[in-house]
């Protein structure tokens, strides 16, 4: 069946990869974005697409966003702040983007009773400490006075939010929360590991290493996550609930470094940066971040089919001048 998606945030990484997804599986797509973090590159390519059409403005604005929720089935919520270095500098963006954004998407999707995905984050486990993280687990969050934390607490406000309006006014919501999301057309801009070690592999560039390296993360590309936002939006069972999406392939960042020179055939050395350095005085990081995703598999059958030396590889042909633009997934 025909579904009419409007996907905030969609000129993103994700959001890209996702709207042209849902076009080929024969859906019509609207993205809204204001262009702050997403790029008009990642959806040029699908502008001449009958069924695909886009609107360059901010999800606080009441109008354009009350139109375009009335004329779709199901908004796909990933408008927020991303990366950890735009967090650290700039939290009361990050604030007020996260929880007045989804407060307005809520807002206008309960005035037209449309089902919400909220892209939430792996950030919500805070310091948890049991691992693999699940959707009901206790979270512990750093202190108040640590802007590295704002993120975290917005996204867990925008939970919060999102879940009352399922039960106090009957409103069709999902959770999603995603454990780095990773893929050809990611940049490096905003921290984003991945990009920032093979652009710097390619360039011959020392690979930096934030902190020790033996801080660890699972990595799912993006294609992997793209089906798992689909199958939510699809299955009926999904609403009112929180799922983990997310890889089990473990590694620490050293070891990611070590895997990024080797499959670029990069002469770079590795180079440790302080935390202080590369953030701010007294940055907190999460030592391991590993989900638990058996919700996901039971309800919709997911599992990630592409491995980390894939991704690593399919960065790398995005990124390198002579590589092919990869629009696919």
């Amino acid at each position: 069946m025909t579904e009419r998606y409007l996907i905030t945030g969609g000129a993103g990484f994700i959001g890209g990869h996702l709207a042209e997804s849902l076009l080929t599986a024969g859906h019509q797509v609207t993205v809204l974005d204001n262009l702050s973090t997403g790029r008009f590159e990642n959806i040029q390519p699908l502008v001449a697409h009958p069924h695909f059409r886009f609107a360059i403005d901010s999800i606080t604005n009441e109008v354009v966003l009350d139109r375009l929720t009335s004329e779709c089935d199901i908004i796909v919520h990933l408008a927020a702040a991303v990366g950890v270095q735009l967090i650290v500098e700039h939290p009361v963006h990050t604030i007020e983007t996260n929880v007045m954004g989804t407060e307005s998407i809520l807002r206008a999707a309960a005035r037209y009773r449309v089902k919400v995905l909220v892209a939430s984050t792996s950030e919500v486990y805070g310091k948890g400490s049991r691992v693999p993280f699940r959707e009901n687990d206790d979270v512990v969050l750093g202190a108040s006075s640590r802007s590295r934390w704002a993120y975290a607490a917005s996204k867990m406000v925008d939970e919060f939010l999102s879940l009352a309006y399922h039960r106090e006014y009957g409103l069709p919501v999902i959770i999603a929360r995603l454990f780095n999301t990773v893929g050809p057309r990611q940049t490096g801009r905003y921290g984003m590991v991945i990009p920032r070690f093979v652009s710097q592999a390619l360039r011959s560039e020392p690979l930096t290493v934030y902190g020790d390296g033996k801080q660890s993360r699972c990595f799912c590309d993006v294609a992997d996550v793209v089906r798992a936002l689909a199958a939510l939006c699809q299955h009926p069972d999904a609403i009112g609930k929180v799922f983990n999406i997310g890889s089990g392939e473990e590694t620490s960042i050293f070891n990611l470094a070590e895997r990024v020179i080797t499959l670029t055939g990069s002469q770079s050395r590795i180079e440790f940066i302080p935390y202080d350095q590369a953030y701010a005085p007294g940055f907190e990081d999460m030592r391991r971040r590993v989900p638990d995703t058996t919700r996901l598999r039971t309800l919709c059958g997911w599992q990630p089919e592409i491995k980390l030396d894939q991704i690593l590889m399919r960065v790398k042909d995005s990124l390198e001048p002579s590589g092919p633009a990869d629009f696919s997934d």
